[in-house]
Parts: structure tokens; C-alpha cells; sequence
């Protein structure tokens, strides 16, 4: 055993992180890249930029300690899900750039298909409510809007994938159009209990098959990366959307664990074991991975704006200068003095699924200053999440347990503490927070053999701090139905 390569490609940034045998961080690094806004609630990226900055920080992370290919015993693959991208088969030229998961332009022809009587056709096929979110129909609307698309992708000349299948099409030198069963069921395209692209489905969005990826195990001999790109082969062991793959790095693998990741968005997940749990309160059942051919499902709410709020808060309203500084801001106030916001940037995802409900600050008043807002920012997080975790505990018939934590704003101790206040649960944040580039890696070291148990696996994991809930009950409803106020005067504001 040398190392397992994970290549963490997300929504704002792309990360290569080497792992030794004892799930230990060797190596890593990390480059952000462009993001664009054509228009109001447009999101895009360049998959060419997506692929080389992945692909320049993974030479960055070998460099650092000398690694060449003879090191790396597999790669690991996990991704931003949902994020649409369609080339040419033959130059591999993306043919427009990608549309990313916040993207909203597909709303309206959402509208459409729920106003048709479908969404129960595709919640039973899919797992997933119809949203603009998925790849489904932002795949559509390329085929409808990008000159000679269709006919192309008829002719059998266009490829269609989400990141995972662009990185490993683009590492394997066009030799592999693969996607796994995880990211394949973020799709909108795929059945989840048939485990095959979903032909009613895909009548209904007049997309052809042909243009669709093999789908794959999680785990496994994947594909092998070409040896131009780091001077020798390298085999590929996993392909992971980056949720289950932070379900797995934090080693949830008995029914009824869950975890919540705070990334770009927040997803609160949990594990169904081999049963999908249909969801009556706007959650999404999906599949978590499958090793082996046996699969594990997962029930997932979806917060699409959470530490982007944070980047929200530096990059355009300029309040703080790093994210860091929030936690000791929001920490020098007792409260938010009656402020809160709802980053309902791109519409509320789980469990409102609103598509025109946009950001909104409620409570303002003279005496609100820069701290109140931010300590509002960082609350509304955990808000969210509040929100998701009861239309789980809903839809499964289970008082859940401790929550597991990760992601960037995880390390935000002020937000961790007031997560675990107003869930009324304790949360336990593990040493490395980087669980979903581990997840990946702790994924491709089974297919590659390096562990052989899921007794293994939970060996290497450490907590770095567990917080406990303090909150009366009272306060608790009194805070509560103030973010429920907010969010009744954010929705349906772009209707």
C-alpha cells in the first residue's frame, strides 16, 4: 500500500487529496475556478476548466511529496452531482458550457410537467421530485436550445455526463463513458429500483438513449486513467456523487445513521439500507452506493444555499474578509437581535422544493448592525437543516440520533453549537472534515482491496469535538417561529 488518490471535484473549487492506509491525509491540494451568471438565476462552468484545474491540483498533491504513478495504487472520484455537461464524441469538445445544479433556467419547464400530472411518475421511477436541480431537464433544454444538438445527439455524436463521467471519459483518453449508480440516480433519468435508464422517462424528456453513459458500480475496477497524464497508468476505483460519498468517509453504513454535509448546500443524509423510502414531506430517496451489486439507498434533504451564504457574505456584500471570522462575530452577540435571512438564491430546495422563492433579510431594524446579520447568516444554516432533519424523522418513523457532521462550515464552532441547540441533538464532528474526499478514497481502498471490512473502515475514524445541546424548549419554538415567518415572506417572490 502507497496512496489513494481522491480527486474531490466541487461546485467552487476542485481538490486532490492523497490518502495513506489509515484514511490519514499524505498530501492535498486545491484550486478554485470561474463561476458564471449569464443571467438572473443562470449558474454555469467550464468543463474544460472543471477537468485541468482537477487535474493540475491532483499533479500538485503527488508533486508536493514526490509521488509518481508506480504510487498511487487507485483514484477515487467524487463530484458536484447533478452539474450537465454535453461534448462531442469524437473531438471531446463540450459543445456549451456546463449547466451547474443551482441552475434555475429550467424552472418553468418544470412547471410544465408538474401541471401535466407527472410528478408522481417520476417520484416513483426516480426517487426525486421534478426541479430544475436535476440534469434531466438541463440536458433537455441543451438539446433544445444549442443549434443542431438533437440532431447530433441522434446521429449518436454527442456524449452526455455528469463531472464524474466527464473526468474519468477525459482521464481514461475517451476510452470510458461511465457513470456509478449514485450519481447516475441524481439524474432524473434513472430507476431506482430497476437500476437502468428509466425509458418512460426519457420518452417524456425526448432525450436519446445513445448520448447516456454506461452505468457502474460505486466500487470497483473502474476504468484506468491514461499514462499521458501522470506518466504511468493508474486504475480508477470508485466513482461516488460527493453526498454519498461523505455518507460513506463518515462510515454511516448501518441503517438509520445520518450525516449533513456543509458545503456549497447542505445535504442531510440518511441510510435506508436496501429499501428506498418514498418521501411524503419533500425529500428525495436516492441510491447511496452499490458495492459488489448490492445496493444501498439513501433519504436526502437537499438545502441548496449553505456555505455559500458564508461566501455571499465576503465575495459580494463584502461584511467579512474571511469565512473564518464569522464565528467569532456571530459570537459577539447575544443574539440576532429579531434578524433573519433566508438564502433562497436559487429558490428553497428541501422541504418546500419553491422554485420562485428568492433571498430575503427579515427583522431589520435601527438598531441592526453587521454582527446581527452575520450571526443570522450562519443560524440560518443550521435553520435549514432543522427543516430537513423533522421531514426525516417524518417520513422514516425514526426519533433520530446524533447527527455527523463535515464540510468547510462544519469547522465553524459558533454554528456547529447552535446546530445542536435548536436540533435539540448532539453533533459530532470527526478530525478530518474532509469526509467526502475520504469517502471516495475509503470506497476505491475496498475495490481495490486495501481494506476488507466496513469494521475496517470505522477503525480509522477520530471525532475532533462533539457538541452538545443546551437550548430550553421554549426558546427554541420562539426561534423557530420567526424563521418560519421569514420563510413565508421569501416564497414565490419571482412568480
Amino acid at each position: 500500500m502507497k496512496y489513494i488518490l481522491s480527486l474531490d471535484q466541487g461546485t467552487t473549487s476542485s481538490r486532490a487529496i492523497l490518502f495513506g492506509k489509515s484514511g490519514e491525509i499524505i498530501s492535498k491540494a486545491q484550486k478554485e475556478f470561474k463561476q458564471y451568471y449569464p443571467e438572473a438565476g443562470w449558474v454555469e462552468h467550464d468543463a474544460e476548466e472543471i477537468f485541468q484545474t482537477q487535474l493540475d491540483v491532483a499533479k500538485e498533491a503527488m508533486a508536493k511529496i514526490g509521488a509518481t504513478a508506480s504510487d498511487i495504487i487507485a483514484i477515487g472520484i467524487t463530484n458536484q452531482r447533478e452539474t450537465t455537461i454535453v461534448w462531442d464524441k469524437n473531438t471531446g469538445k463540450p459543445i456549451c458550457p456546463a449547466i451547474v445544479w443551482q441552475c434555475r433556467r429550467t424552472s418553468a419547464y418544470c412547471d410544465y410537467l408538474k401541471e401535466a400530472g407527472l410528478t408522481g411518475v417520476f417520484q416513483e421511477r426516480t426517487g426525486l421530485l421534478i426541479d430544475a436541480y436535476f440534469s434531466g431537464t438541463k440536458l433537455r433544454w441543451i438539446l433544445e436550445n444549442v443549434p443542431f444538438a438533437r440532431e447530433r445527439a441522434e446521429k449518436g455524436e454527442l456524449l452526455f455526463g455528469t463531472v464524474d463521467t466527464w473526468l474519468a471519459w477525459k482521464l481514461s483518453g475517451g476510452k470510458s463513458h461511465i457513470t456509478d449508480v449514485s450519481n447516475a440516480s441524481r439524474t432524473m433519468l434513472f430507476n431506482i429500483h430497476d437500476m437502468e435508464w428509466d425509458d418512460i422517462i426519457l420518452a417524456v424528456l425526448n432525450i436519446p438513449k445513445q448520448m447516456l453513459p454506461t452505468v457502474v458500480d460505486t466500487s470497483g475496477h473502474l476504468a484506468v486513467c491514461d499514462e499521458k497524464f501522470f506518466g504511468g497508468e493508474i486504475p480508477i476505483y470508485a466513482m461516488v456523487g460527493d453526498q454519498q460519498s461523505a455518507l460513506f468517509g463518515q462510515c454511516c453504513f448501518d441503517e438509520g445513521d445520518v450525516k449533513n454535509t456543509y458545503g456549497t448546500g447542505g445535504f442531510l443524509l440518511m441510510n435506508t439500507g436496501d429499501t428506498p423510502i418514498n418521501s411524503k414531506k419533500g425529500l428525495l430517496s436516492t441510491v447511496a452506493w452499490r458495492i459488489n451489486g448490492q445496493t444501498t439507498y439513501a433519504l436526502e434533504g437537499s438545502v441548496f444555499i449553505a456555505g455559500a451564504l458564508v461566501q455571499w457574505l465576503r465575495d459580494e456584500i463584502g461584511l467579512v474578509k474571511t469565512s473564518s471570522e464569522t464565528c467569532e462575530i456571530a459570537k459577539s452577540v447575544t443574539d440576532s437581535n429579531g434578524v433573519y435571512v433566508v438564502p433562497a438564491f436559487v429558490g428553497l430546495g428541501a422541504p418546500y422544493w419553491n422554485q420562485d422563492a428568492r433571498g430575503t433579510i427579515c427583522g431589520l431594524t435601527r438598531g441592526s448592525n453587521r454582527a446581527h446579520i452575520i450571526r443570522a447568516c450562519l443560524e440560518a444554516i443550521a435553520f435549514q437543516t432543522y427543516d430537513v432533519l423533522k421531514a426525516m424523522e417524518s417520513d422514516s418513523g425514526k426519533n433520530l440520533g446524533a447527527i455527523k457532521v463535515d464540510g468547510g462550515a462544519s469547522a465553524n464552532d459558533f454554528l456547529m453549537e447552535f446546530q445542536a441547540d435548536i436540533l435539540s441533538k448532539t453533533v459530532v464532528r470527526p478530525a478530518c472534515v474532509e469526509t467526502t474526499a475520504l469517502g471516495s478514497a475509503l470506497l476505491a481502498g475496498i475495490g481495490a482491496g486495501v481494506w476488507n471490512s466496513f469494521d475496517e473502515l470505522k477503525k480509522l475514524t477520530v471525532n475532533d469535538k462533539v457538541f452538545e445541546p443546551k437550548m430550553s424548549e421554549e426558546y427554541i419554538k420562539k426561534l423557530i417561529h420567526g424563521w418560519d415567518k421569514a420563510i413565508e415572506r421569501s416564497a414565490d417572490w419571482a412568480d
